[in-house]
């Protein structure tokens, strides 16, 4: 096939993608203020559960470096004085933890930045497990995005698009991070699925895995678009078998402090 029959079947195709999202999209990107989606999310009509999506963080949990993302130092102890407090040593990403946009930009928003209006948010959960379980380093692509919105309706704008590809299940098992021989293995996103997500409006994506990208990406690509646009991301959600496909609104317990690239969150899912 001559190269450009192959260009004009990629724009015919990606023009029919985008298609699907031009609803999402007029109001979502109609509300972008500051390089951060202020659309008002939609409030789940709820039944008043709660859902934790955040894992029990502790210096063994998995972490990108392999250093320990959280270590305790006993500061008073309860024999004594009393009472009892611990000194906290901790990285920014490691736990279920949010990346904002300072994370990969040199002057970005950083955490306490965030709009709170932005940590409010539908929730979108794309179930991915199937190809997961064939490729550690599956993607979440365009096509898994077109059959959720066939299934579901239009993505909501100011939306968190999560993915459950069942890694959650492996955290305390070397299998989250890398595979036997030390390579880097988990899914992530693809860069043609971020890229239709940041059309559609979507404030944030979230993964149940350590990275946005896929543990095979030799660039970052997801981090190194996503973030600089203004949207931050969720990295190691537990919890996503328990909340359903569409309906649910999430909360997102960023941390405060001053100048953060990010940090471990509370994060939970109203249904």
């Amino acid at each position: 096939m001559c190269h450009a029959c192959v260009i004009e079947n990629v724009k015919a195709t990606m023009l029919s993608r985008r298609s699907l999202f031009r609803g999402a999209a007029a109001a979502g990107v109609a509300s972008v203020a500051a390089g951060l989606t202020a659309a008002r999310p939609a409030m789940a009509q709820s039944g008043g559960k709660v859902v934790d999506l955040t894992h029990t963080y502790d210096s063994g949990f998995p972490t990108f470096s392999g250093t320990p993302g959280i270590t305790y130092e006993p500061a008073v102890k309860f024999a004594d004085s009393g009472y009892q407090l611990f000194k906290l040593t901790i990285f920014e990403h490691t736990g279920t933890h949010i990346d904002t946009p300072l994370h990969f930009t040199a002057d970005g928003t950083s955490v306490d930045e965030l709009d709170p209006q932005n940590l409010v948010l539908p929730l979108v959960l794309i179930d991915i497990r199937d190809k997961a379980a064939q490729d550690a380093n599956a993607t979440l692509d365009p096509d898994d995005i077109e059959k959720w919105i066939s299934a579901n309706g239009a993505i909501p704008a100011g939306a968190l698009v999560a993915f459950n590809s069942g890694w959650a299940a492996r955290v305390g098992d070397p299998s989250y991070r890398n595979t036997p021989d030390g390579a880097f293995a988990f899914p992530g996103f693809s860069k043609a699925a971020t890229d239709l997500l940041a059309e559609a409006g979507v404030a944030a994506i979230g993964t149940d895995t350590l990275s946005l990208d896929p543990g095979n990406s030799a660039d970052f690509a997801v981090h190194t678009s996503w973030l600089p646009s203004g949207r931050f991301g969720i990295e190691n959600l537990a919890g996503l078998d328990g909340v359903p496909a569409a309906g649910a609104t999430v909360f997102v317990g960023a941390p405060k402090h001053r100048g953060g690239t990010g940090g471990p969150a509370r994060v939970l899912a109203v249904i």
